[in-house]
């Protein structure tokens, strides 16, 4: 059995599941064309907006966290970047180009627009005349411009997400995704107020407002601007329980609902849980951004290994698999009280019971 990569997440045709996500890596479309000829399912392009004069970044914007244990190895990497700096008529130029020269590849539009409702409702407009296939809404970008309610600043706030998708809606002809934050206590309202405004995706999780670190040599938090700095968005390996954990409350609360997950993405099998929790469809970005865009082999390559022991056919019979199997913490212990005694019913006494809980605890404390 050779298990198939493609998918069709509303109405749309990926040739696998993997999307270059917003950020550095979809900043242009000479990059964007290099990503579709490598073989991604699809890019997500840094998000943009219809006055990138307002976007003025930094030098420097990156920091990477290590391990303590080893340098070398990088966990997380926080940004300050803003949207991106390039005139939206560059922008639209460049998405016509894209389309036109890959015209079954799939290109999605990250958009992020001030508190109002003209301004989301003109670049909607506007860019979906290129030929995109769908469009992100950006209501989680956790540092940058709150003064302008973008972002996460509407994203925290149901109320608002479902306003603002709610705008996109009555004048958006391709499907509509709203990308969440994982900045608040519960991931549930917010999408479900998204979904109930009328979006046919959701995406998550953006990065967390996060401090990489403080330069001990400095006593200067990072990443250092003229000795000043930000709270920014983490992002990378360390984020991805928060990131499964996000996919599997919003998947079970809105069965029905397509999923693009992310979130510390970096092996096809990293990928897989995802799919399992409940997602459609998978991004990566600080994955693709460390390892480069050629990474996108080894992900489909992972991927088809977890399909083929699993003998699983088909993405789309991969996605939710492993939900029905979180409970409550009142039920795991009526379960193992249960199960105990079972044992003791087929032979095994309370000291043989205690030895395998014993093992299985050195096990867990061994890994």
């Amino acid at each position: 059995m050779t298990p198939s990569l493609k998918t069709t997440v509303n109405g749309i045709e990926f040739d696998n599941p993997f999307l270059l996500g917003s950020g550095p890596p979809g900043t242009n479309a000479r990059v964007i064309a290099r990503s579709f000829d490598l073989g991604w399912g699809g890019v997500v392009c840094k998000t943009i907006s219809l006055d990138a004069s307002k976007a003025i970044n930094t030098a420097p914007r990156y920091v990477k966290v290590k391990a303590r244990e080893d340098a070398r190895i990088v966990i997380g990497f926080e940004n300050i970047e803003l949207v991106s700096d390039r005139p939206f008529e560059t922008w639209l130029e460049e998405f016509r180009q894209l389309k036109k020269a890959y015209p079954k590849k799939v290109l999605v539009a990250s958009i992020m627009e001030e508190y109002r409702k003209e301004a989301w409702q003109r670049i909607v407009r506007e860019v979906q005349e290129t030929g995109v296939d769908a469009f992100e809404l950006n209501l989680s970008c956790p540092h940058g411009l709150p003064e302008r309610k973008m972002g996460a600043a509407m994203g925290e706030d149901p109320s608002i997400c479902e306003e603002v998708v709610g705008w996109v809606k009555e004048v958006a002809r391709i499907p509509v995704w709203a990308k969440m934050t994982p900045n608040v206590g519960h991931p549930v309202p917010a999408a479900r107020a998204s979904v109930r405004a009328g979006a046919d995706g959701l995406s998550t999780i953006n990065t967390l407002l996060s401090i990489a670190g403080v330069d001990l040599r400095t006593l200067r938090p990072m990443p250092t601007v003229e000795g000043w700095t930000v709270p920014g968005g983490y992002s990378g390996a360390a984020v991805r329980p928060i990131a499964l954990r996000h996919v599997m409350e919003i998947a079970r609360a809105l069965p029905g609902t397509s999923i693009s997950g992310m979130g510390g993405i970096e092996t096809g099998f990293d990928a897989a849980q995802f799919l399992l929790l409940g997602a459609h469809t998978v991004q990566v970005c600080t994955g693709a951004m460390l390892q480069g865009y050629e990474v996108i082999g080894k992900l489909q390559e992972e991927l088809r290994k977890v399909m083929v022991d699993h003998h699983i056919e088909s993405v789309r019979d991969m996605v939710g698999r492993s939900l029905p199997y979180f409970s409550t913490h009142a039920d795991l212990v009526e379960r193992q009280r249960a199960a105990k005694a079972a044992r003791v019913g087929a032979g095994k006494d309370a000291e043989t019971w205690k030895g395998e809980i014993k093992r299985e605890t050195d096990s867990l404390t061994n890994d």
